[in-house]
């Protein structure tokens, strides 16, 4: 049982904020391309893999910043950096889930299947793009968004222009609520040389980060309005604003706390996204 708790801890059970961060647009995709309420064998088939590769992805995360986690207070005492769980373990529990993942979507289209493997990629390879790449999350956030052109392939066979902007909207809100996550980190990142976009904007962190919720906001707002949502979309994306400019009163200041509490928030600001494209389409 206690080696049971481990495995929990390594995927995150314990903390499901990450896995909802990708579920919101990944479900806001399924309604869009059906113009409505989806098969709901498509929600589950969606809701499960998400699950699962975000799962995966903290196990292939945790093994690949085993050495590094070391040297931050706030994952000093992950699984593997603290010795509890071995790399060869992490690798095979990500290996078991990413099969688990694949299987879902054997029932779907051709389309779906081949971007699922992109998504693996993705997913494998960003954490080794802390090594090199100065903002590693404009990389998270695809790895947080296929879910859209993965939902659009699975119910239309295509993956139009929209789809892909949806997706770069959804990097632009990824590399705000993850920098919000980053600052949380800096002081560490900054000793042991990591880059990321806390780092890389440096004093203009909290200016850039508000740029990236409001680019996010209008290219969905630009999205939804083009495939026909109105009042309750725009409720929606007017609450999601709300929420930025709270995360603003809690990012001002740039202390640790408030910041990764921001970070947490980014769950009610995505609901309130899926809201509105939920009731946009019910009350028509």
């Amino acid at each position: 049982m206690n080696k049971l708790a481990l495995y929990f801890r390594l995927i995150r059970l314990d903390k499901p904020i990450g896995t909802v961060l990708l579920l919101w647009p990944t479900l806001c995709a399924l309604w869009l391309a059906q113009q409505g309420l989806p098969d709901w064998r498509l929600i589950l088939i969606f809701t499960l893999g998400t699950f699962l590769m975000r799962s995966a992805g903290c196990a292939i995360n945790d093994y690949a910043d085993q050495d590094i986690d070391k040297f931050v207070k706030r994952t000093a005492e992950r699984p593997i950096t603290s010795g509890r769980i071995s790399g060869k373990e992490a690798l095979a529990v990500a290996g078991v889930l990413t099969l688990l993942a694949f299987c879902l979507v054997l029932s779907l289209n051709t389309l779906t299947k081949q971007l699922s493997v992109a998504a693996v990629i993705i997913a494998a390879t960003y954490p080794y793009f802390k090594r090199f790449f100065a903002i590693p999350q404009a990389y998270l956030g695809i790895a947080f968004g296929f879910g859209i052109p993965m939902g659009f392939a699975a119910i239309t066979g295509a993956v139009p222009v929209v789809a892909w902007l949806l997706l770069l909207g959804n990097v632009f809100w990824a590399v705000a609520y993850d920098t919000e996550y980053a600052m949380v980190d800096r002081d560490d990142d900054l000793k042991i040389g990591i880059k990321t976009s806390a780092i890389t904007f440096g004093r203009y962190d909290v200016a850039i980060i508000m740029f990236c919720y409001a680019a996010f906001l209008l290219l969905w707002l630009a999205c939804g309005w083009y495939l026909g949502l109105r009042g309750w979309f725009v409720a929606g994306l007017l609450v999601a604003a709300g929420c930025a400019v709270y995360h603003y009163t809690l990012i001002r200041a740039r202390e640790r706390m408030p910041c990764f509490a921001a970070f947490r928030h980014n769950n009610w600001l995505g609901a309130a996204v899926f809201a509105g494209v939920v009731l946009d389409f019910a009350f028509r």
